[in-house]
């Protein structure tokens, strides 16, 4: 199986795991690192630490990061060049870590893993809009009954 590290600013690797716990339920190989601003200095050292745990229960790790070019990115990347089968992909929503949770098994590759992380978050992102309901002229009566 491929573990699966989550982390990003602030509360939000947090509230993911909150959210993915409702829907989804506790998740074996699953852990969170928080990047919070009172422990910058440690972050990198905890998410090594992490990664690399991880890496040795696992075939492989899967780290989930918020945003392309901030600190999370940047440490999970780094440390993807020195362990072995560390894959990282960022833009991490909901709907992509639901999908892969619930669908990843013995027999999915790392590779083919991160590649149906970046399609199923494409694919969570859209916009929708209700149309505006039709108006009734019938019920206008003009004398006000």
């Amino acid at each position: 199986m491929v573990g699966f590290i989550l982390t990003g600013h602030g509360q939000f690797a947090n509230g993911l795991a909150s959210a993915i716990d409702m829907v989804a339920g506790d998740q074996p190989a699953f852990k969170i690192v928080p990047f919070e601003g009172s422990q910058a200095a440690t972050y990198g050292d905890e998410l090594r630490a992490a990664i690399s745990a991880m890496r040795d229960e696992t075939d492989g790790v899967l780290v989930f990061v918020d945003l392309l070019g901030g600190t999370p990115f940047n440490q999970a990347m780094m440390i993807s060049q020195d362990i072995a089968d560390v894959e990282v992909v960022t833009g991490t929503n909901l709907p992509m870590l639901i999908e892969l949770l619930l669908t990843r098994g013995a027999g999915s590759s790392l590779n083919e893993l991160a590649d149906q992380a970046v399609s199923v978050g494409q694919m969570g992102i859209v916009h929708k809009a209700l149309e505006a309901a039709p108006v009734d002229d019938e019920d206008d009566d003009e004398d006000g009954i």
